[in-house]
C-alpha cells in the first residue's frame, strides 16, 4: 500500500472493494465496454465524494489511490490522478443534490439511475470518456448545459472535434433563442421541436469572406460551405435548393434557400440578408411560406416555417413585427469572424494576368 496517507483499516478495505468492483466490471466489458466502464467512474466518483476521501484521507489523497490502483491492478489503464480527479468531476456534475434522494436504509439504496440528473438519465453512460471529460472541462459547475452536450453526442453521432467545434461557438447558450411566433402560431408538439431548433445568433465563422461582402457573396460562400452550413442549422436540415423556383400564380418568386426538416416534417424556408432587419421582410416571407404550404406540401408534412438569418435587428421591433404574421416565422442574426480587407479581391492576379506570366 502507498505510503502516502496513514493505512487504516477502512481504506485497506475500501481499496480492495474499489479493486474488486473494477475486476468485475471487466468481465462485462466485452460486451458493453463504455457503458460498464462509465458507470464504473461514476461508482468511484461517488465513492470519493460520500467519503469526503480528500479531508479523511489528506492532501495527497489521488496521489496515493492512483499509485495503490495501479499496484494492484498493473496492467489496467485509467488510474492515473488526472483521470481519478475526472472521474470525482463526472459523478458532481450530473449527479442529482444528495439533500433531494429518498432518505432509505443502506440496504434499500436509490438505483444508479435516481441519481443521475432526469435531463441525461442512462444515455450518461453512452457517451465516449474522451468526450466526457471534454464536457466536463468546459460545462464546470453547470450540469443544465452538461447535460444539453451529452444530449447532442448522443442523438446526433458527434466526433469529439464537432463537439468541441460546437462547444466553441456557444452552441448551448444560442439554442433555441431566436425571436420567433412559433407558440402562437404552430402546435404546442411541433412549436416547441421548432424553437429548438433556432439559433441566434447563427455562427459563419467557418467561412472566410470580405469585410465589404454583399448578399450574392454570402450565399455563395454559404453554398460554398454547404455541409457546414447544414451543420450549423441542425443535424435535421435537409438542403432542397437554392434560389429556388416558384410559380405563384403567374408570378416567379425565388426563395433563397429551401430546406426540409426531417425532425419537424416540415419544409422551412429560409431568408439571408445582409442587412439589418426590415418589417417588410416578414411580408416577403410569409408569402414564401404560405406559397410553399400550398404548391410543395403534401400529405404528412407538416406546416412550413420561414426563418430570416440577418446581419443585425432590433428585438422589440421582430417581436412586433411576427405579432402581425400569422405564418410561423422566426428572425435570427448571424456572426461572422474570418473577414478579409474590402479590396482583397482586386488585389489577386486574374487568370489572364497569371497565364501572362508563365508565359502562356
Amino acid at each position: 500500500m502507498s505510503n502516502l496517507i496513514k493505512i487504516d483499516e477502512e481504506y485497506k478495505i475500501w481499496i480492495q472493494k474499489v479493486s474488486q468492483r473494477y475486476q468485475q466490471s471487466q468481465i462485462k466489458a466485452a460486451i458493453h465496454v463504455n457503458v460498464e466502464m462509465l458507470e464504473f467512474y461514476w461508482s468511484l466518483g461517488k465513492d470519493i465524494v460520500n467519503l469526503h476521501a480528500e479531508h479523511r484521507w489528506g492532501s495527497n489523497f489521488f496521489e496515493s489511490l492512483s499509485n495503490d490502483m495501479i499496484h494492484l491492478l498493473p496492467n489496467v489503464k485509467g488510474f492515473s490522478v488526472t483521470n481519478l480527479r475526472y472521474m470525482k468531476r463526472f459523478y458532481e456534475l450530473f449527479s442529482v443534490s444528495q439533500e433531494n434522494l429518498p432518505q432509505v436504509g443502506a440496504e434499500n439504496m436509490p438505483s444508479v439511475e435516481m441519481e443521475i440528473l432526469p435531463q441525461v438519465g442512462a444515455t450518461l453512460f453512452s457517451i465516449p470518456w474522451g468526450h466526457m471529460k471534454a464536457i466536463i472541462d468546459k460545462c464546470r459547475n453547470n450540469p443544465l448545459k452538461a447535460s444539453f452536450y451529452v444530449n447532442q453526442v448522443w442523438e446526433n453521432d458527434w466526433s469529439r472535434a464537432v463537439l468541441l467545434n460546437f462547444m466553441d461557438t456557444e452552441l448551448f447558450e444560442r439554442q433555441g433563442r431566436a425571436i420567433t411566433n412559433f407558440k402562437d402560431s404552430l402546435p404546442d408538439v411541433q412549436s416547441g421541436l421548432a424553437q429548438e431548433m433556432t439559433k441566434d445568433p447563427y455562427s459563419f465563422d467557418f467561412l472566410t469572406i470580405r469585410k465589404g461582402y454583399d448578399e450574392k457573396e454570402l450565399k455563395d460562400a454559404l453554398m460554398d460551405n454547404i455541409q457546414k452550413f447544414l451543420f450549423e442549422l441542425d443535424t435535421g436540415f435537409a438542403f432542397v435548393g437554392r434560389e429556388y423556383r416558384l410559380l405563384i400564380g403567374k408570378t416567379e418568386e425565388f426563395l433563397d434557400m429551401l430546406f426540409y426538416n426531417i425532425r419537424l416534417h416540415c419544409y422551412v424556408v429560409v431568408e439571408v440578408k445582409v442587412v439589418e432587419f426590415n418589417p417588410r421582410d416578414i411580408g416577403q416571407l410569409g408569402t414564401y411560406v404560405a406559397a410553399v404550404n400550398h404548391i410543395l406540401r403534401k400529405d404528412g408534412d407538416n406546416q412550413t416555417i420561414g426563418l430570416i438569418i440577418c446581419k443585425t435587428k432590433d428585438n422589440i421591433l421582430a417581436k412586433y413585427a411576427l405579432e402581425s404574421s400569422s405564418e410561423p416565422i422566426g428572425i435570427s442574426e448571424y456572426q461572422l469572424n474570418s473577414l478579409f480587407p474590402e479590396d482583397f479581391k482586386g488585389s489577386m492576379p486574374t487568370i489572364e494576368e497569371i497565364e501572362q506570366e508563365l508565359g502562356y
